[in-house]
């Protein structure tokens, strides 16, 4: 089915993303995978094409446009590309809108330029080793010391925790106020008592930076509050549903992609004398993969369409992360059956993908968790 929710403004986009990937990512990939991390200067060929900061006002560098599509186009082709190592979605519709949507002036003046070049790479800093998706139990901390906060804890899990001149930290601000207690406070690079632990060994995307935040007695300015004082509870829910539709956008993509590699390999593999296209269980498993594929393409593109005008909400949300990436990772593991031997092969990109996006369940809120957001939409 022909896609409606893109203009020809989208489609020459999507071009220069295709050449900008072609000429700065995928030559150095393979070393990016090796060193565990992406060059700092892929950051600011992204600056310089105008890949960062899409949604960002002109007068701070960025794009100017809102419009999701845009990013939506740039999580689809690094998904194709098999290029999740450098982190844009994260940078760009995750961290983004905390920046552009709670920064004063002055912070906006201060950070936002550097965020457009690529000279000032992001994190959110959230997830403890005692606590994942349940804000209560978060135990970092930060005490009102007049001019400034005195922050304590730790965190783990942080994409682009080695790079990051610009983390957001999640922290209790009131100790008794539970989730309602916590606040965002930006700690920039350099700060003395912010330390980074080791760069995480993970069994996919392995040249996206993921490491562990220390933060001893680390002195955050007062002007470094992002947002309201014991706000970051109300923050974090209103940003949610961007951050889920752009993981669900790079599920379909994946799984789309994934089909299209192994429908080609099933026309060009032969065994018994003939290619494995020729054979019934064969078809069908294409043909079931092709027909979820097809569904489940036409409810993210909605909801993109929705987001797109601001009507989406975060149950559905909720369901286009939780559907298209447990999608994914079904499609996944058919493919790499379907290629045999092959397909454990860390050379074909099938088990790239199967490794790669294994993750993409988990992060942003487990399926779990947006069973239950949906459940508790219908049930109460």
């Amino acid at each position: 089915m022909k896609r409606q929710i893109f203009t020809p403004e989208h489609d020459a986009f999507r071009e220069t993303v295709r050449t900008f990937i072609a000429k700065e990512v995928l030559p150095h990939y393979e070393q990016w995978e090796r060193d565990g991390i992406v060059s700092r200067d892929a950051w600011l060929a992204a600056g310089r094409q105008g890949l960062l900061g899409l949604a960002v006002p002109e007068e701070y560098g960025g794009g100017g446009t809102p419009d999701f599509r845009y990013s939506a186009v740039l999580a689809e082709e690094f998904t194709r590309a098999g290029a999740a190592g450098l982190a844009l979605g994260l940078h760009n519709d995750i961290i983004g809108p905390y920046l552009t949507g709670l920064a004063t002036e002055e912070q906006k003046r201060r950070w936002l330029p550097g965020f457009c070049d690529g000279s000032l790479i992001t994190a959110i800093a959230m997830t403890e080793p005692g606590a994942g998706s349940d804000l209560q139990g978060i135990r970092t901390h930060a005490e009102d010391r007049g001019d400034h906060w005195l922050l304590n804890g730790s965190k783990t899990f942080i994409s682009n925790g080695i790079l990051a001149d610009l983390v957001v930290v999640v922290a209790r601000t009131t100790p008794e106020g539970g989730a309602r207690g916590l606040s965002l406070l930006v700690v920039e690079r350099g700060a003395e008592g912010f330390e980074r632990g080791r760069n995480l060994d993970k069994i996919g995307q392995k040249s996206q930076d993921t490491a562990e935040l220390f933060f001893n007695d680390v002195r955050v300015p007062k002007d470094n509050l992002l947002g309201e004082l014991d706000g970051a509870f109300v923050h974090l829910m209103t940003n949610l549903a961007q951050e889920r539709l752009n993981i669900a956008v790079a599920g379909i993509a994946a799984a789309e992609h994934l089909l299209e590699i192994t429908t080609t390999y099933v026309k060009e593999r032969e065994a018994f004398g003939r290619p494995l296209s020729k054979l019934q269980h064969i078809r069908f498993e294409i043909a079931e993969m092709a027909t979820e594929c097809a569904v489940t393409r036409t409810f993210v593109d909605r909801c993109v369409d929705e987001h797109t005008r601001g009507e989406l909400d975060a149950v559905h949300a909720s369901m286009a992360k939780w559907w298209a990436t447990e999608l994914q990772k079904r499609v996944a593991d058919r493919c790499l059956q379907l290629h045999g031997g092959y397909g454990y092969m860390a050379e074909y990109r099938v088990a790239r993908a199967f490794t790669d996006g294994r993750i993409q369940t988990i992060y942003g809120g487990t399926t779990e968790i947006m069973k239950e957001i949906i459940g508790r939409s219908l049930l109460g």
